[in-house]
């Protein structure tokens, strides 16, 4: 008779698939190499099956070996949910999250939204983390986050949203050259437009509502950040589009740019939270994303 593998070889397992070494994948599950090592070898002789191969240099998962860590991921995200669902059940207003933020938001909103979060939801802990969307899905789906502030909307698998507001675009121009202080989309010259490179949100949404094509967009850099684009803007190498929340933030600030607005139909992406639909601490996710659209109407 043979039994099956034992939750903590499952993480063996997904922490050396994460980290692709062994000793490291030992030190995130506190154990020797021996050890981690051991009980890999371990699931391989239950299932009959050779998961990892083993080099002096590298490691390396076998198609099987990542179906099997795709399928463990599920398991064990499963059991952390029973302890989510244990605590919440107690008191879903207390505990730790663990929140991801893209970086067209963090910079911008955190500062505004974290205080009072705080003083709304004081026994609720925050641990933050920035990255680009999709690595922010994979983590979510990998059970390392609870939730994530998205732009929304975002394909990330069975995951649940909670839209919390609606926020606007406007074009930014060299000092002087906008054609006014209100445009339409159709003023826009997609081919001097600067956008963020490809794999940021921002491009897409920004693109997708003002309706623009982007295959004709300026590819002079290759920019990972807002504030990156707007000097290359002040100095008339083209205009770019920014979220409302940066430029109430103030990230024009002394910077010789024009800002105008969009009248008539206004392009907007909308921030909200999701979550992995499986994920039983809904209530506590439901009262973070009140109090964050509380803390944006009230400001």
């Amino acid at each position: 008779m043979s039994f099956p593998p034992t939750l903590k070889q499952l993480r063996y397992l997904a922490a050396l698939h994460k980290t692709n070494h062994f000793g490291r994948a030992a030190e995130a599950c506190h154990v020797t190499q021996s050890t981690l090592s051991a009980g890999i070898q371990e699931i391989e002789n239950l299932l009959g099956a050779q998961l990892v191969e083993r080099t002096k240099r590298s490691v390396m998962f076998t198609s099987l070996g990542n179906e099997v860590v795709r399928r463990a991921q599920g398991i064990l995200n499963d059991v952390d949910d029973l302890t989510d669902m244990a605590e919440a059940a107690k008191d879903p207003l207390r505990g730790t999250i663990r929140m991801g933020v893209i970086p067209t938001i963090a910079p911008y909103l955190l500062p505004k939204i974290i205080p009072f979060i705080s003083e709304q939801l004081p026994h609720l802990d925050l641990y933050l983390r920035e990255d680009k969307s999709a690595e922010l899905c994979g983590l979510l789906r990998a059970g390392e986050l609870d939730v994530v502030l998205f732009a929304l909307p975002f394909e990330c698998g069975n995951v649940h949203e909670m839209p919390l507001f609606p926020d606007r675009f406007v074009a930014v121009y060299p000092k002087g050259q906008a054609p006014g202080a209100s445009i339409t989309t159709s003023d826009l010259d997609e081919s001097n437009l600067l956008l963020l490179d490809e794999g940021h949100c921002l491009r897409d949404h920004a693109l997708d509502a003002c309706q623009l094509v982007g295959r004709s967009a300026k590819q002079e850099l290759a920019s990972t950040s807002l504030a990156t684009i707007l000097p290359m803007v002040a100095a008339g190498r083209g205009i770019t589009l920014l979220p409302g929340m940066a430029i109430d933030a103030g990230i024009t600030n002394n910077l010789e740019v024009d800002i105008a607005t969009f009248k008539d139909s206004v392009p907007t992406r909308m921030i909200g939270l999701i979550w992995r639909a499986t994920n039983p601490r809904a209530k506590t996710f439901e009262a973070l994303g009140a109090a964050i659209k509380k803390s944006v109407i009230s400001a």
